[in-house]
């Protein structure tokens, strides 16, 4: 049974950092993505990383969000600088996992809470 296990969300002040791991359990990750979900808004797109480490980013992340991944840890990371309340979400990792040699699915983590105080 493949999951996504994420961790490192939580509370800080506007201006900090705070870095999200997403974990694949016995399965290899293909293209990753974070996604975040603010109260009352739709669910969207913060960035994505593929296999061979090509990053995409929306606009109003980039210089201050990284992604990143360790294919030896099946993780992936959203490294979160300069963080702004307008950054208060819930993040979750979506990726394309492979799994005892079958195509990629693709899976949902349970989401983290990130909020930033002003």
């Amino acid at each position: 049974q493949v999951q996504l296990v994420e961790s490192g969300g939580g509370l800080v002040q506007a201006g900090g950092s705070l870095r999200l791991s997403c974990t694949a359990s016995k399965s290899t990750i293909d293209t990753a993505y974070w996604y975040r979900q603010a109260p009352g808004k739709p669910r969207e797109w913060v960035a994505d990383i593929t296999s061979g480490g090509s990053t995409n980013y929306l606009d109003s992340v980039k210089g201050r969000f990284t992604i990143s991944r360790d294919n030896a840890k099946n993780t992936v990371y959203l490294q979160m600088d300069s963080l702004k309340p307008e950054d208060t979400a819930v993040y979750y990792c979506n990726a394309d996992v492979r799994w005892l040699g079958l195509p990629p699915r693709n899976y949902w983590g349970q989401g983290t809470q990130v909020t930033v105080s002003s």
